[in-house]
């Protein structure tokens, strides 16, 4: 066996032994804690079935609620000529930047007992409970769910419409008849994913929900608040079954067939009605998905929200000495230590999948998109029950590895079908002019595919500060994320400061996001 063969089977080979040991054994760890009689006791419970009932109805809802907005909102600016469609199209994705429990908070503020339209318009009911819930789960949701609509739409032909007009054929019947056939694979695979999302999301339903309890929430509660994990483990089995399904869908679903392509993309024509139209549901739904972020800059800077709207900083300044400034460096810390372990670990996985294509690729490649159907809660779980009492347990690493292993497979399918675009020959011409594998991939691959990895460098640092899933069972006692102190806070009743914590994530994550965008413009220009 040549020296290169030898090398690559043994990075294969400790790749695999990685994700067996940080994704199959932690998961199956928390299976095997299961006894019969804590699964009969956990299922037959009262509140047990009141959780499954609550997490179907909520997430069912919400998910319908979410295509059919993203669905609108992605025809609206790849289906019309209406003006500020590049800022209305950052605009809808902006809440991607902020914990899913800023978004509960974000409704609080605004619709609860003393929230701001509460107070303005003198509006009756709660906020709390299955409405507060779904409106939560929504703006949490939406973002993801319009990323995978209005991204496909971009790929659509042309021709099929021109013809569709020749022939006569309506609007309305064009769209029946063409584009959501196109759109049935991502329908599909998006109500899946955001339904999977909802149900094992417990931010916003432990914020805003009430005495509406869910069953993300009531592993939450057994896991966490009683250290039961016995039945968090229980619970956590009904979790992973959505997410499961939705990644068994997503993989045996059949593609669009690979002969396919676009030979002229979709250009609208000017319609005045139709633009009008969209430009205006554009707004509304700006509105609704920023009211959160609007929301905490009222109550920041107010004094005494809602009684005294005079301008102060005091609510900084107490959100500061509590430690604010602390905790953000250590998420900061968390999120570098991810993203730099994470780029290189997706990298290489998708290097020996995509390029090398041995013996191990295939399983390999279900091995790296294996974390997708994992929620954060369930993997923090798992990562208690199998990591104690070794020496990472307690430590930043362990915070740093779950992050890494949660947020993982998007950016590994990122630089896979990077890799899978470059010349395929690129490692033979090398071998013929007696360069090394290592010498092509360090002065060729690299270089051609700089942007996808700041891409995922940003999607791993982005995603680490606002995580709160994972984080919640493995963070140590110090250094601790300040994504943890919105509910901190929020327990004690000082709404102004959790609003601020949410701020500074929202203000950091931009910054990073520009930072590399302005980095890769300055080099392309």
């Amino acid at each position: 066996m040549k020296r290169s063969a030898r090398t690559a089977l043994v990075i294969n080979v400790s790749v695999a032994l990685f994700f067996v040991v940080c994704v199959i054994a932690p998961i199956l760890s928390m299976l095997f804690r299961i006894t019969p009689e804590g699964f009969s006791d956990t299922v037959r419970s009262e509140v047990f079935g009141r959780a499954v009932w609550n997490s179907l109805s909520t997430g069912l809802t919400a998910t319908v609620i979410t295509l059919a907005l993203a669905l609108a909102a992605s025809l609206a600016l790849e289906r019309s000529r209406a003006p500020l469609r590049p800022l209305f199209g950052t605009l809808f994705v902006l809440p991607m930047l902020i914990p899913s429990i800023s978004h509960a908070f974000g409704l609080v503020a605004l619709f609860g007992r003393n929230g701001i339209l509460t107070e303005l318009f003198h509006i009756d009911g709660s906020i709390y409970g299955f409405v507060g819930i779904v409106a939560g789960s929504v703006m949490y949701s939406f973002p993801v769910a319009f990323l995978m609509i209005s991204g496909i739409l971009g790929y659509e032909d042309g021709m099929t419409y021109k013809a569709a007009e020749v022939l006569g054929i309506p609007p309305h019947a064009r769209f029946f008849g063409i584009t959501l056939p196109f759109l049935r694979r991502t329908l599909v695979s998006a109500f899946f994913a955001v339904f999977t999302m909802i149900v094992t999301d417990y931010g916003v339903p432990l914020m805003i929900g009430g005495q509406t309890t869910t069953l993300s929430v009531l592993m939450y509660n057994r896991a966490v608040g009683m250290i039961n994990y016995d039945a968090g483990s229980v619970i956590g089995s009904f979790l992973l079954l959505p997410a499961v399904a939705a990644f068994l869908v997503d993989l045996f679903l059949p593609e669009r067939s690979s002969g396919m392509f676009v030979t002229e993309p979709v250009a609208p024509a000017r319609g005045v009605v139709r633009d009008a139209v969209s430009l205006i549901f554009s707004v509304i739904v700006s509105v609704f998905v920023l009211a959160p972020v609007a929301a905490f800059l009222v109550m920041v800077f107010e004094r005494k929200y809602p009684v005294d709207p005079t301008f102060t900083l005091e609510h900084i300044t107490r959100t500061l000495e509590r430690g604010a400034c602390g905790y953000l460096l250590n998420s900061a810390l968390y999120a570098l230590l991810t993203a730099v372990f994470g780029t290189v670990l997706s990298f290489i996985c998708a290097y020996l999948t995509a390029r090398l294509r041995g013996p191990f690729s295939r399983g390999l490649h279900l091995f790296s998109i294996t974390s997708m159907a994992i929620p954060g809660i369930v993997l923090g779980l798992s990562y208690v029950i199998f990591f104690h009492n070794t020496p990472v347990y307690g430590t930043i690493l362990i915070v740093a590895l779950a992050n890494s292993v949660h947020f993982f497979s998007s950016p590994y399918l990122m630089m896979y079908n990077t890799l899978r675009l470059l010349n395929p020959n690129l490692e033979d011409v090398g071998q013929t002019l007696g360069v090394g594998r290592v010498r092509i991939v360090i002065d060729v691959i690299v270089p051609k595919v700089k942007y996808t990895l700041s891409e995922m460098f940003v999607y791993f640092f982005v995603n680490s500060m606002m995580t709160i899933s994972a984080v919640s069972f493995l963070a140590p006692p110090a250094p601790k994320p300040v994504s943890l102190m919105i509910n901190q806070f929020e327990a004690q009743l000082l709404m102004e400061s959790a609003a601020f914590v949410s701020l500074l994530i929202l203000v950091i994550n931009v910054l990073m996001k520009a930072m590399v965008a302005i980095l890769k413009r300055r080099e392309r220009g």
